[in-house]
Formats: C-alpha cells, structure tokens, sequence
C-alpha cells in the first residue's frame, strides 16, 4: 500500500493540466475562484477514475479518432484556459476575463485531461492490493488517491494565491500569469510531441 501511495504522490505532484491550471488560477483570480476550480477538478478526476475503473475509458479510448479527437479538444480548451490566466487583469478590453474560472471548468479541463487518464489507468490497473476484492481495492485506492490528490492540489492553489498576495506591481503579476500560461503550452507542446514521436 505504500508504494502504491508513494506512486499516487509522484504521479499527482508532478506538473500537468491539472495542478499548473489551479497555481494559474489562484495567481490570477484568487482563493475563491481557486477553491470553486478545484471542485470542479475534483469531481473531474474522480469521474475519470470511476471511467477507468469500470472500463468505460478503455473500451472509449480504444478507437484511435476518438482518442484524437480528444486529444484536440484538450489542448483547445487547455490553450483556452492558459489565454485566460494570462490575460487576468488586463486592461485591454477585447482579452479581460469575462468571468472567472470555476467549477464547470475545472470539471471540462479533467474530462479532456489525457494526463488524468494515464495516470487513473496506471493507478487503477496496477498495485494489486487485494487481488480477490476488487471492490475493496478500487474503494480502498479511490480513498488514498483522494487523500493525496486534495492536499496537494491545495498547495499548488495556495503557492498560486500567495504569488497573488504578494501584492506586487501589475506589471510584475501579469508576468507571473504569463509565465503560468506558458507552463500549461509547454505541457501541450510535450503532449503533441510524444503523440508525434509515438
């Protein structure tokens, strides 16, 4: 059980979709808005893994046009929210933020999150825990993930809040949005290279 823990926690903390969105929208909108993105992360994740655990996600996933066409709209809708972050606080009116980030999002961004996928299908299909109750493990892994996945995904929204709390020059947040953007394109751009090189 610990190392399938110790998994859990390296396979969540690194950077993906999920937790440079969250630090991106607390630095740009937040706690509150952070807190209502998270949610929607939340429910999104565990829908993905109750997706992988009942199979669905596989037999879904099977076909090579629908994984592309997933794999479009992540990246549209991850592009999408990394304009958003780095556009928070603009005052160029056509680009300012109309609302901002919340739960429908956060539950959107983990509907189409290919690394939500990958890492419920590794974590949910290995670390055999109890080979003849696979109830009881799927039960018994949701919990430990979700006792990791919360506090650390709350870290990620508190290192982005504190950036924001910071209180530092417009000019100087604006950066700090922008560079949280450019970590979520450069997660896009890994992304298309391995579909590339794969």
């Amino acid at each position: 059980m610990l190392t399938f823990a110790a998994a859990v926690f390296f396979l969540i903390v690194t950077p993906g979709p999920g937790v440079l969105s969250i630090a991106g929208v607390g630095a740009a909108f937040g706690g509150r808005a952070g807190l209502r993105y998270l949610i929607g992360l939340f429910i999104g994740t565990n829908l993905v893994a109750l997706a992988v655990i009942s199979g669905v996600a596989a037999v879904v996933l099977a076909d090579p046009r629908i994984r592309t066409i997933l794999f479009v709209i992540s990246t549209a809708y991850l592009l999408y929210l990394a304009f958003r972050i780095a556009t928070a606080g603009s005052r160029v009116a056509f680009i300012e933020a109309r609302r901002q980030p919340g739960i429908r999002d956060g539950l959107a961004l983990q509907a189409v999150n290919p690394k939500a996928y990958a890492v419920n299908t590794v974590m949910f299909s290995g670390f055999a825990l109890f080979a003849n109750a696979p109830v009881t493990e799927a039960v018994v892994k949701l919990l430990i993930v979700n006792a990791i996945w919360v506090p650390l995904h709350l870290l990620w929204l508190w290192a982005g809040v504190a950036l924001r709390r910071l209180d530092l020059a417009p000019r100087v947040q604006r950066r700090i949005n922008i560079a949280m953007a450019l970590s979520m394109v450069t997660v896009v751009g890994l992304a298309l290279w391995s579909l590339i090189r794969g």
